[in-house]
């Protein structure tokens, strides 16, 4: 169960990490690319925020998080900067890729197409049973 504090500082994190993300990629030169911080959960010693990122185009994820994770040390200065009157410390940030939307889109393609495993049971993989 998250704390108020937790809660407060994930809020705080979050909306700053959108602003400092799509900078970067627009300083960075990558046009059509769309960065959203899906979810950031902070843990209850405030020392490790994870963050939940979604990227489309998603086939530019993969380059994208690396270009993130490398860069974690200045992006933690640059939320430091942002934050300093909401926060003593800086968690440290791990990034994650948050890929239940392309999740979600998979199974309506497949919901509206003739993958349907509802009209074809055949696609399901069987259930041994034990």
């Amino acid at each position: 169960m998250e704390s108020q504090r937790q809660k407060k500082i994930a809020s705080v994190l979050q909306g700053d990490l959108v602003e400092v993300l799509q900078g970067a990629a627009r300083e960075g030169g990558l046009r059509g690319v769309i960065i959203s911080v899906s979810k950031v959960n902070v843990t209850v010693d405030l020392s490790i925020a994870k963050v939940y990122l979604s990227i489309f185009p998603i086939q530019q994820a993969q380059t994208l998080m690396e270009g993130i994770a490398s860069n974690a040390p200045l992006i933690k200065h640059e939320l430091a900067k942002r934050t300093k009157h909401q926060l003593r410390r800086m968690p440290k940030l791990l990034f994650f890729l948050d890929d239940s939307l392309e999740y979600i889109d998979q199974i309506e393609h497949s919901l509206k197409h003739s993958e349907n495993p509802i009209q074809n049971p055949d696609l399901l993989d069987k259930r041994k049973k034990s």
